[in-house]
């Protein structure tokens, strides 16, 4: 696996680059952003359960959870800056 202290200047160009042009369109980069955290997410929730929880249950609770924290960032930003939206 890469460590981020291992990437090259060319590496870091490109990742520059991608995230530059995501500035008008984020939803994709921010839905495949947290589709990886939940690869870190569900083996966690698979460990808490002691593994009486399918894996597939545990993929399922941590989206779950991430729309939830999604939901409540979103509500919490519309509650205390209405003039936005």
């Amino acid at each position: 696996m890469m460590q981020l202290n291992s990437l090259t200047k060319e590496q870091l160009t490109e990742l520059a680059l991608v995230l530059r042009s995501q500035r008008h369109r984020p939803l994709p980069l921010l839905l495949f952003l947290a589709l990886c955290f939940n690869l870190v997410l569900a083996p966690a929730v698979l460990a808490a359960t002691g593994g009486t929880v399918s894996r597939l249950n545990a993929y399922a609770i941590g989206i779950l959870g991430l729309v939830t924290v999604g939901l409540a960032i979103y509500l919490m930003t519309v509650m205390l800056q209405p003039q936005r939206f």
